[in-house]
């Protein structure tokens, strides 16, 4: 699934900007049939909800509209003219004038239409895109939609973040030729100082295939011909953490001397292994340290932000952190673009989270009704799961910065049919691509004695909250479940680590007791943790939940969104940043040693 990029063949036009919107409340169903009667108007790339004032547009459930007009250059009227949406919150239909052109269910990972056949080069067409927000059992992430007495349609769903929608990330009109590379999929290795990379070209059409490899300062560094084949680097400089060196592999098609098209990946040449109970990149033993994130913002919502995105990738330098898991979601591709180019290490998640009946927003809803089966999560919704790994592999697999799949977020996975329901994803998973390990985060309830999938993974990653959730307030008793939880796992033989551990802090609350919502807490309940990771063995990474305190649903648990973020949702440090910081910089990528 390549990313449009303008090269010589291929040129794009942005249509991020201000959009004519409605909700299906405001407007009829047939409303792609004419210009909106609205005099709204949404920003795009954003969540809508917070855009607006009217709760009644914050809290919709149902369709929404986008609509604009766009013009076609003159100039492309021999190429394809696709439209490109990098992410459309959780289903779209989009229409060119009255007719529907494209549809794409999946609220994270991006989606080509080819309007071609339906517009005019040098003419304008009108675009609609209608967008889908409602979560069922035969969704991902799942959930259940109820409609009140006066017809309003209310939203349950057993994820802990707000259900931002929209268009989130942003739309282009772009243009490729009718013969084209299609796709291009490269794995690296090296042996010694000789790099190695492995490369498959799709195309459509038929054209000779050169493939071109320059190094960062666009020296040539090697070449080959065919639709397949495999380059080698002399001198080869490696993909590191913290030190993201990149390769261009530029794919050329030709017809004689004539360039029928042009394509240019960047590449970096790693190894990813689990070997025993260590995670290897590039044969060295790599020790996680970093967060859980999202994408979550004021005002914007999920609404990708490329000067947060840098501010982000500068507080991760500064508090010393290598790595992030992009829960509970594909992040939008600038993210990992960008990781690639600074050698940020990333566990890239699909958007299972909530494949428990068990959880209510991050905490037990004490019921008892059974997760797998036909009348719950079945075959339908497994089926949706595939479709997901199958769309976050394709997009995701060329990314150096992408060490792990994390298959899913918190499932039931201790409950009976479970491994029915998961198996098959994980051997979906390891035949699209068996070059990376697989994870997934696993809930309280799942322990090493009654945990049904554990076996089928390379890599234990554990979510704990206990001093909060289990014993809150109490750090000592804290202390021994945690070291009995981790000790437990050992038999497994495999890498263990912790995928999320911490507390929820007020800003500005301060105790010289262990207060539970103090910043003292957070930063002594994250001292605690770290003290017990240091003497195990087998343990091979520490990512905080969260990075910064986000939006949640409603509820008397959730004061303005859940507040475990070591940063405010503005980015400001809480104490715990800077305990962090003292931890995170005081060690490189290896494992730390024990502490006195």
């Amino acid at each position: 699934m390549l990313r449009p990029r303008i090269t010589a063949t291929r040129e794009q036009i942005s249509l991020d900007g201000l959009w004519a919107f409605a909700t299906d409340a405001q407007v009829p169903d047939q409303a792609h049939a004419a210009p909106l009667d609205t005099k709204l108007e949404a920003a795009v790339p954003a969540s809508y909800n917070d855009q607006f004032a009217d709760p009644a547009i914050r809290d919709h459930v149902g369709r929404v509209f986008y609509q604009r007009e766009v013009r076609v250059p003159r100039g492309w009227g021999n190429q394809r003219v696709l439209i490109r949406f990098d992410a459309a919150t959780h289903a779209a239909n989009v229409y060119v004038n009255d007719l529907r052109v494209g549809e794409h269910v999946g609220g994270y990972t991006p989606f080509d239409v080819d309007v071609t056949d339906h517009v005019t080069a040098g003419e304008t067409f009108r675009l609609t895109v209608a967008v889908d927000n409602r979560l069922t059992r035969e969704t991902i992430p799942p959930g259940t939609v109820a409609t009140g007495p006066d017809g309003t349609r209310s939203q349950k769903y057993l994820h802990d973040f707000y259900n931002y929608a929209g268009l989130a990330r942003s739309v282009r009109l772009h243009s490729v030729p009718r013969t084209h590379v299609s796709d291009v999929t490269v794995v690296t290795g090296y042996e010694g100082s000789t790099g190695r990379v492995d490369y498959t070209v799709e195309l459509s059409g038929s054209a000779d295939v050169l493939v071109t490899l320059r190094d960062e300062a666009g020296n040539f560094v090697t070449s080959a011909a065919g639709a397949t084949g495999t380059l080698e680097i002399a001198d080869v400089t490696l993909w590191q953490p913290g030190a993201g060196y990149l390769y261009d592999l530029t794919v050329e098609l030709r017809d004689g001397s004539h360039l029928v098209d042009e394509y240019t990946l960047p590449v970096g040449v790693r190894t990813v292994e689990v070997r025993g109970s260590e995670f290897l990149i590039n044969c060295e033993p790599f020790y996680f340290k970093g967060f859980g994130k999202h994408e979550d913002t004021p005002v914007r919502g999920k609404g990708h932000d490329n000067a947060f995105l840098v501010h982000d990738f500068q507080l991760l330098d500064w508090i010393g952190a290598n790595s992030f898991r992009t829960s509970h979601y594909p992040y939008a591709e600038e993210v990992l673009e960008f990781a690639d180019r600074h050698g940020m290490v990333v566990i890239d998640e699909t958007a299972a989270v909530g494949l428990n009946m068990l959880i209510g927003a991050g905490i037990s809803t004490g019921g008892e009704e059974r997760t797998f089966g036909p009348e719950v999560l079945g075959d339908p919704s497994r089926d949706v799961l595939a479709q997901h790994v199958r769309e976050l592999i394709a997009r995701d697999r060329n990314h150096p910065s992408v060490v792990m799949w994390s298959l899913i977020n918190e499932p039931a996975s201790n409950e009976d049919g479970s491994r029915e329901y998961f198996e098959p994803i994980v051997e979906l998973a390891r035949e699209l691509d068996p070059t990376r390990p697989l994870t997934y985060s696993i809930v309280m309830f799942a322990n090493a004695e009654n945990d049904r999938i554990v076996d089928l993974f390379d890599v234990i990653s554990l979510n704990r909250y206990y001093g909060w959730y289990v014993v809150p307030g109490d750090l000592r008793a804290a202390e021994q479940y945690l070291r009995r939880d981790l000790a437990s796992w050992e038999k497994f033989g495999k890498p263990v680590m912790m995928t999320e551990y911490g507390a929820d802090t007020q800003p500005g609350a301060h105790s010289v007791w262990d207060g539970p919502w103090t910043e003292e807490y957070q930063a002594n309940l994250l001292a605690m943790y770290h003290r017990v990771f240091d003497d195990i063995p087998y343990f091979v990474g520490e990512q905080v939940w969260n990075f910064a305190d986000f939006q949640t649903s409603n509820g008397t648990h959730r004061v303005e969104g859940n507040k475990k973020g070591v940063f405010t949702r503005d980015r400001k440090p809480k104490a715990a940043a800077h305990e962090l910081r003292r931890r995170w910089t005081s060690f490189g990528d290896g494992k730390p040693k024990p502490q006195e």
